[in-house]
């Protein structure tokens, strides 16, 4: 079946960095798109980041744009988000999402997340 393990979270200074991992099992990112989330504490859950296995397309949300960069390798069937000069309100458990469909928008199947707290 599909799973999706996410990795990389942790405490991290105002203006760190962190390359958070997510690995799937059970399908191919070569035909899957993988979108990345967060849900910070009291709030519902985000979009943020996605790219298409097939052909690395990619989008971001307007607000992490210029410090979020996600990539991907396909022979690892794992994606990554590097989160650059973290702050306090990047605090929020990320995870990831794919779905049947295979772009970017559609999610059936999610991780368990990783909590990235950022604070002095």
């Amino acid at each position: 079946q599909v799973q999706l393990v996410e990795s990389g979270g942790g405490l991290v200074q105002p203006g760190g960095s962190l390359r958070l991992s997510c690995v799937g099992s059970g399908f191919s990112l070569d035909d899957h798109a993988i979108g990345w989330f967060r849900q910070p504490p009291g709030k519902v859950r985000e979009p943020v980041s996605c790219i298409k296995g097939s052909d690395g397309y990619t989008w971001y949300e307007d607000s992490v744009k210029g410090r979020f960069t996600v990539s991907k390798d396909n022979a690892k069937n794992t994606v990554y988000l590097q989160i650059d000069d973290l702050k306090p309100e990047d605090t929020a458990i990320y995870s990831c999402g794919t779905g049947d469909q295979g772009y970017c928008g559609w999610y059936d199947y999610w991780g368990q997340g990783t909590q990235v707290t950022v604070s002095s």
